[in-house]
């Protein structure tokens, strides 16, 4: 209701005072139109601050933000926009009044999977800011907000706030870069929880709950294949259970508090399974032992016996959802360099099956069925993606790709050495991508499909 937008704007920028009001403006909007220029963002930041100036004084008019939205609705509906372009503008600009506003606010661009952005150099910065730090903040907040809008809301804007605190206090500091260093240490982990939620918080928007439990048991499985299912698979919910709680929350401690606290039981259940486990357990920096764990390569894989199918009247039964998750964890464990983008299709197929022959007729005869496909493209859909991606993991970027376009040239005999060095290429812009373990869910999985 329109009452209702207004009170919570105005409450806002009574509670926050106008300058907090607008990094909260710049970082929200940057955040949800990741693909837009610092230009339309301004323009976007500017009518909306003026908007509230205005309106959320005590002698305003009521109708006065009211006026004033249905103006800057108008303004967004018009072909010289100077707005942030959105492809379903149009269709919402076809209403009148509150529907239509309500249509605009609710309009987003797909987040940054790869995030671009790199910190500047200390004497780069200082340049920047003293020049005109006002326009600096402002480009920074556009910057870093975009690039990492998968990130809770109070971890980036903590961070960005720790970043520009850090830039004002060392370039009037008489020894800057000694003052970049310290303040670099002091705001690592700030640094490292803001880059690490918005990996985890991208994968948990892409995958759910349910997928996101499933990613971390097979990451579990190829980095340690020797622990079993029932020690990993309560880690996986855990890590589950803090994404869905605190990648939408505005609780300012919730990902610092509960991440800390699941990294704390992996190193418990997991260090004295694995030495490299218990080297990243070691630091005292949990968010650095949480990114140490993350980083591990997959182990190689132990030898153990051909992975069995759950029988048909487990998979349809009151734990079929179980059965699945563990014959997925064996098969990870057994093909440790197949990377998650790909054994996430096998769970995608695993779900479609069950979801069909569960509920047909003669469920067991489906499931006979839709076995015998999935073994037929399964091995050989697992046993390619393992050399590649197993043969990425183990030479340098150059042999790496020296390999690849012998094996191209192999298997696409007669093809012209334009298309061949072309295919090479892909291959390899491929495997550098959607290979390793933080591969960007969205974009792997499109390139796998």
């Amino acid at each position: 209701g329109k009452a209702y937008v207004r009170d919570k704007v105005c409450q806002e920028y009574r509670t926050m005072g106008k300058d907090n009001f607008r990094t909260l403006t710049i970082v929200m909007n940057s955040m949800k139109f990741s693909n837009a220029t610092f230009e339309e963002i301004s323009h976007l930041v500017r009518e909306i601050v003026s908007l509230a100036e205005t309106c959320c004084t005590e002698d305003a008019d009521p109708s006065c933000y009211d006026d004033g939205s249905s103006a800057l609705s108008a303004k967004s509906c018009d072909a010289s926009s100077p707005f942030p372009h959105h492809a379903d503008a149009g269709a919402c600009c076809v209403h009148t009044g509150l529907e239509r506003k309500l249509c605009l606010a609710a309009l987003q661009h797909p987040p940054r999977e790869i995030p671009r952005y790199a910190e500047p150099a200390g004497d780069e910065v200082c340049a920047d800011f003293a020049k005109d730090p006002k326009g600096f903040a402002d480009r920074f907040l556009y910057e870093y907000a975009s690039n990492y809008g998968q990130a809770p809301l109070p971890v980036l804007l903590g961070s960005a706030r720790s970043f520009l605190s850090m830039v004002s206090t060392c370039c009037i500091s008489p020894a800057p870069t000694v003052c970049f260093l310290k303040e670099k240490l002091e705001r690592k982990t700030l640094s490292l929880l803001t880059l690490l939620s918005n990996r985890v918080c991208s994968r948990f928007a892409a995958y759910g709950k349910d997928k996101i439990k499933f990613s971390y048991l097979t990451m579990f499985a190829q980095k340690i294949p020797s622990a079993s299912f029932e020690e990993i698979f309560p880690l996986a919910e855990d890590a589950a259970e803090v994404f869905a709680q605190c990648c939408g929350s505005m609780a300012e401690d919730c990902m610092q508090k509960k991440l800390s606290e699941h990294t704390a039981k992996v190193c418990g259940a997991l260090s004295a399974k694995d030495e490299r486990f218990a080297g990243c357990c070691q630091g005292k920096n949990v968010m650095q032992n949480y990114f140490c764990i993350s980083s591990l390569k997959p182990a190689k894989s132990p030898q153990l016996p051909e992975v069995q199918q759950p029988a048909n009247e487990h998979l349809c039964g009151e734990d079929g959802g179980l059965h699945s998750y563990r014959y997925m964890f064996e098969l990870a464990r057994r093909h440790p360099s197949v990377p998650d983008v790909f054994l996430s299709k096998l769970y995608d197929a695993s779900r479609k099956v069950m979801g069909e022959c569960c509920a047909a007729g003669d469920s067991s005869a489906c499931l006979d069925g839709k076995k015998q496909q999935m073994r037929g493209e399964l091995f050989p859909f697992l046993a390619k993606a393992g050399e590649l991606c197993g043969r990425y993991a183990e030479l340098d970027f150059l042999d790496f790709k020296k390999r690849l376009k012998e094996t191209v040239a192999q298997s696409a005999r007669g093809a012209g050495p334009q298309h061949l060095a072309e295919l090479a290429e892909r291959k390899a812009a491929f495997a550098s991508t959607c290979c390793p373990a933080n591969a960007p869910p969205l974009y792997c999985d499109r390139q796998v499909t």
